[in-house]
């Protein structure tokens, strides 16, 4: 054998036998450890997919190798992964440089570890859940861009480790719970920066002057803080900049002589703050995009200068103290889509070109002095969502396409001279919502193609001079919520067809309206209306022959009531006629129908209960005290008969799935919430329609096992739980014949009246504090139920209405109807043959398996957080067929703009609406499809304590209630 074939046999036997790339590639093993520490359900599979370990790491997904095969890079920004990250691990990665995770749902803190990262240059965890306070990042002077923006960070912010950090090129810290300080003076030394972004970081103080030595500043945004003083004039020397943020801040005094030369300014907010003085150092900055200087002071004209800047696309400057005409030809050049110049002292005509390109979305001109017509123009300005002029001194005719736009949204005319008919191209504007047109000179009928705006749910029209009738098609309007034609001249009947909208609001007073009140009205849940001063005639609808109506019929002389309730009308005289004798024998056939089928079933229940109880009597409901038990489980100052005597109807309060409350008034001046348990499960009387409490608690009959089981499960749950916001039990009263549980009484109702009834919003609006307090209270009662029991209790139908509210507004976990004890075995989950909750808040797997845990809870908590938040219901039509609140909120999540604009706009603007936007992050976690992704009810606490973090008073702990 040649000796070259022995030497290359000797070499393949001495050579290693291959083996997997990971084995020999401690790379990859970090790479594969980060995999399995992340998840990635919400994003396509292929994410991980290619993160094998037969592949080289250079080979994974998002993953970037230097020329030594090193890895370099890894950016999984947007994926939707969550989990933690392994910065121990990470780290001891030696060429890493970047590491880009921003936008997705990685949650725990940044650890100390974090310092050994110290080859990284680009940092970014933006947009996600980490929570605690940031390490010290000194060791980290290799950073070009740190961006940890838009997260749940609390606790002070390490400042002054940004010393060392002088190659900084990009810093983003904005939208984090850190504690207040002032504007760091280390920010001074970081020269190179282009982007510095300090938004909604809980800054103070006064704005530095040194700022004009950040000479390469782009990008400057510092609003939602609470800097004061006022803008330096140095910061004219940042040349470079074309952006600019200061809105919602503390800011006085006037715009700094030399503020015009910031020539490459293109976007320019300074909102709500207290700036005065007048516009003309912005006539210079011609390169402005958007300008938005909305509630401050400026007084003054709008620079004529402005009516030529070529890119100018948004301009926001309501309520100041501007007057003068707007430039005439402001909008013509650009795609411009939004004016907002309301609450203002303008005066002239309505510059005639602002959709002269055809892109225009919002026309808000309200509450100013303006004159003239509506340019001819806007009836072509098919993009035209918002177009609002009311307040003004307007008029002549609105031009024909102005009613049939077909993306308007609102058309607010309100309060100014417009006369003419209004035009029966309105039913062509199918996403018309709103129609303001009150106090005008409208003249005509109403069209009967009003009809066809299938979208509408408020009309106004009131104090104009209409007249006809009101259309029959005002029945198609399914979704109208408001109609007031008050004060017009408009006659005929009401149509039987009113009764099909979903009016809340009815006012058609002041006009000339005759006939009788249609039936039909009787079905609407409505809680102001008004139809005096009218021809009407006839009876009044029973349904309407409440207190609660006694000055709705006022000036009809012809209205009668046959309810001797409504003793606020005269009472109908009886009259003979073959009308009258035909009702009278239906309505007889009727009564002896009812009474031969009444006969019947009693002497079927008579039988019953002689078959299964031979002494009936026992089992009726008596006063005595030895006929009951009464279980109390704290020290009560009342007895079982004070409780039975107040189960009646004048005292029912509510309905629930699992039992009616009634309130009791006690003796010594206490209220107590009584639940009777429908079809009582131990004993069960069945509740009769007859008032009294013998009559409610009623007569015995038989009832499942299962029932007397949740009652059982309710009690002794319940009787367990010492918790400030979890609902109290006092006693439970048992006999034969009924099952009762007392509570404490909660004055302020649920959470639900609260925030969606009309008789809530007539007690005014739940501030954002209000809201912020509640979200947290009420998960800190979830958690005890969850962690702080001996065994984990589940509650299963978490609403907003199960969210009772006291005299101070802090919140209780109510009704657990339908709660269980779950064994304390890892992933032990529950089932039921019953789907138990309510229809908007099941959780997903709780829907289509009937298996549950506590992260079923968890997704009904995130849907009653995004009710808070948004002040919508878990299910409207507005979301789309078999769509819900949860679908709507995430289909809002991929941009700033939406998620604000998804926010109840009854919060306050400013730091209140920031904090709801974190909130409303939390409720996205907790409403994660899987379970598996959804926080505990600890971690919801923790997360929603960091989101308000930032307050000037943090909202104390809750001590649990002994």
């Amino acid at each position: 054998m040649p000796s070259s074939v022995l030497s290359l046999l000797l070499l393949f036997l001495l050579s290693p036998l291959p083996t997997i790339e990971s084995s020999a590639n401690p790379e990859a093993q970090i790479l594969l450890d980060l995999r399995d520490s992340l998840v990635s359900a919400n994003s396509p599979p292929q994410v991980f997919e290619s993160w094998a370990p037969t592949n080289s790491p250079c080979n994974f997904t998002g993953v970037a190798c230097d020329s030594t095969g090193s890895v370099s890079g890894i950016d999984l920004s947007g994926r939707g992964i969550s989990g933690t990250l392994p910065f121990d691990s990470l780290c001891q990665l030696p060429s890493l440089t970047t590491l880009s995770l921003g936008s997705n749902h990685l949650s725990g803190a940044l650890t100390p570890s974090l310092r050994n990262c110290t080859f990284l240059a680009h940092l970014d965890l933006a947009f996600n859940y980490l929570t605690g306070t940031v390490p010290d990042l000194t060791p980290l002077n290799n950073l070009r861009v740190l961006n940890i923006s838009d997260n749940l960070f609390s606790g002070p912010f390490p400042w002054n480790s940004l010393g060392n950090l002088t190659g900084l090129v990009i810093l983003n810290l904005g939208d984090n719970g850190f504690a207040r300080s002032p504007f760091p003076d280390v920010v001074r030394n970081l020269t190179k920066l282009t982007s510095l972004r300090l938004y909604e970081a809980n800054i103070g103080g006064e704005f530095p002057n040194w700022i004009g030595e950040l000479a390469e500043l782009q990008d400057l945004e510092l609003s939602d803080n609470f800097i004061s003083g006022s803008i330096p004039a140095e910061i004219a020397k940042l040349t470079k900049l074309t952006q600019l943020e200061l809105y919602n801040n503390s800011f006085s005094g006037t715009l700094p002589a030399g503020f015009g030369s910031l020539s490459e300014l293109a976007f320019f907010d300074a909102s709500m703050n207290n700036l005065q003085g007048n516009l003309s150092e912005l006539r210079f900055l011609t390169n402005l995009v958007s300008l938005q200087l909305f509630q401050n002071n400026f007084s003054g004209e709008v620079p004529a200068e402005f009516g030529d800047f070529k890119y100018l696309v948004n301009l926001s400057l309501y309520t100041n103290q501007l007057s003068g005409s707007l430039p005439e030809k402001l909008g013509s050049w650009a795609e411009f889509n939004f004016i907002d110049v309301s609450t203002n002292m303008l005066t002239g005509p309505i510059p005639p070109d602002m959709c002269r390109r055809g892109t225009m979305l919002k026309l808000l001109m309200l509450e100013n002095n303006f004159t003239g017509g509506i340019p001819p123009s806007y009836a072509n300005c098919s993009t035209l969502q918002r177009f609002r002029v009311s307040n003004n001194s307007l008029s002549g005719a609105v031009p024909t396409g102005i009613w049939s736009l077909p993306q308007v949204n609102i058309i607010d005319l309100a309060g100014n001279w417009f006369e003419g008919p209004i035009g029966a191209g309105v039913g062509e504007a199918k996403s018309l919502n709103q129609l303001f047109l009150a106090d005008n000179q409208f003249s005509g009928a109403l069209p009967a193609e009003i009809g066809q705006a299938s979208s509408l749910v408020g009309i106004d029209v009131s104090y104009n001079t209409l007249s006809g009738e009101i259309p029959a098609t005002i029945g198609k309007l399914k979704g109208l919520i408001t109609l007031n034609l008050q004060r017009n001249s408009i006659s005929g009947a009401i149509p039987e067809s009113v009764g099909s909208c979903t009016l809340n609001s009815l006012d058609l007073s002041d006009n000339q309206i005759s006939g009788e009140i249609p039936g039909s009205l009787s079905a609407l849940k409505l809680s102001s209306l008004n139809l005096s001063d009218n021809r009407l005639a006839g009876p009044l609808p029973a349904a309407l022959s409440i207190a609660a109506y006694s000055s709705s019929f006022i000036g009809n002389p012809g209205l009668c009531a046959d309810n001797k309730n409504a003793q606020f009308l005269p009472r109908c005289a009886s009259s003979g006629g073959s009308r009258s004798h035909g009702k009278l024998r239906t309505v007889l056939a009727v009564l002896l129908a009812t009474a031969a089928l009444l006969v019947a079933l009693l002497i079927f229940v008579v039988k019953r209960r002689s078959a299964d109880h031979a002494d009936g009597d026992r089992h009726r409901f008596v006063a005595k005290k030895d006929s009951w038990d009464m279980k109390s489980f704290r020290i009560l100052s009342f007895d079982e008969q004070e409780i039975i005597d107040s189960v009646k109807r004048e005292n029912l309060i509510g309905r629930g799935g699992s039992g009616n409350v009634y309130r009791a008034e006690l003796s010594t001046g206490r209220v107590v919430a009584v639940k009777h348990i429908l079809h009582s499960p131990c004993s069960a009387y069945a509740e009769e329609n007859y008032g009294g409490a013998t009559a409610i608690l009623g007569a015995p009959r038989r009832m499942s096992s299962l029932r007397c089981r949740e009652f059982e499960a309710e009690v002794g749950t319940l009787s367990s739980i010492r918790h400030v916001n979890v609902v109290k039990l006092y006693c439970s009263i048992t006999s034969d014949g009924s099952s009762l549980l007392v509570y404490e009484h909660l004055p302020n109702g649920s959470l639900w009246d609260r925030l969606h009834t009309a008789a809530g919003e007539k007690l005014g609006t739940i501030d954002w504090d209000t809201r912020y307090e509640v979200a947290v209270g009420a998960a800190r009662g979830l958690e005890y139920l969850h962690h702080g029991c001996d065994r984990p209790i589940l509650h299963r139908d978490v609403k907003s209405s199960n969210i009772l509210l006291d005299e101070c507004f802090k919140p209780r976990i109510a009704d657990f109807g339908l709660a269980k004890i779950l064994h304390s075995t890892p992933n032990q989950e529950s089932s039921t043959n019953v789907i138990a909750g309510t229809h908007g808040y099941i959780a997903p797997e709780y829907a289509y398996t009937c298996k549950v845990n506590e992260k079923s809870d968890v997704y009904s908590f995130g849907v009653v957080l995004m009710e808070l938040v948004t002040g919508r219901k878990p299910i409207e039509a507005e979301y789309g067929e078999s769509k819900d609140i949860v679908y709507w909120i995430c289909e809002s999540m991929d941009s700033r703009e939406k998620v604000m604009g998804a926010v109840d706009k009854r919060i306050a603007e400013g730091w209140a609406r920031e904090e709801a936007v974190k909130v409303l992050r939390v409720a996205v976690l907790c409403a994660a499809r899987l379970p598996t992704m959804r926080p505990s009810m600890r971690t919801v606490v923790h997360m929603l304590e960091d989101a308000g973090s930032g307050r000037a008073s943090d909202v104390a702990h809750a001590k649990d209630d002994k």
